[in-house]
């Protein structure tokens, strides 16, 4: 009986060590928190950032959907430009070791660079424990948590569901949306909707 109750106790503190979190995320509730391990060899926590508002981006490099944003410019202009506000950018990749999308941090940083990219961290999730708190179902997948630390947005990037580049002029961007509204202390537009693009690699 004690044996069991330390191997439990063992595999509880290990999967805490690996982002674990028992909640679930939900729009208008706290959202999860959870430590992960970045490219640049630091660990995050969401907690960490308690008081600035918060964008989760998760993130697949080899996903077509993912490409388009990111081989425009249109993922990079918003890191930039709302991180230049004060807002924490986190990237996530929970692509399951072996899976499309997993790669080690000295790759991951060779694409950061070469994408001109500008989150404030990329994080890894091999586990898929933060990716499945959270119901991230594609890449992209955008949340905004605010400074109080509640999930205040969950859902695409924008509203034409394609891998096309030539889409984005015509497209709602959400996460500039909600960001505007958010920074100008305004009623957000919209805090759900409808994500797309490849599935998590879980």
């Amino acid at each position: 009986m004690k044996r069991a109750f330390l191997f439990f106790k063992m595999v509880f503190i290990l999967l805490l060590l690996t982002g674990f979190t028992t909640d679930k995320a939900a729009i208008n509730k706290p959202a999860p928190d959870f430590s992960l391990k970045a490219a640049d060899g630091k660990t995050y926590s969401l907690s960490d950032f308690k008081g600035k508002y918060v964008i989760l981006e998760w993130i697949n490099f080899d996903c077509p959907f993912v490409r388009k944003h990111y081989k425009s410019g249109n993922m990079q202009n918003l890191q930039k430009k709302y991180t230049g506000k004060g807002v924490i950018w986190l990237s996530i990749n929970s692509s399951a070791p072996g899976k499309q999308g997993n790669f080690p941090a000295e790759e991951v940083n060779r694409r950061l660079q070469k994408q001109g990219a500008s989150p404030t961290a990329y994080l890894f999730d091999p586990s898929g424990t933060v990716g499945r708190a959270y119901g991230a179902k594609t890449t992209p997948h955008m949340y905004l948590i605010d400074p109080e630390g509640v999930l205040v947005y969950a859902g695409g990037i924008d509203d034409i569901r394609s891998a096309k580049i030539s889409d984005i002029p015509k497209a709602k961007n959400y996460v500039s949306l909600v960001l505007e509204a958010a920074l100008a202390g305004k009623p957000l537009p919209v805090q759900s909707t409808r994500p797309y693009g490849c599935s998590v690699k879980y």
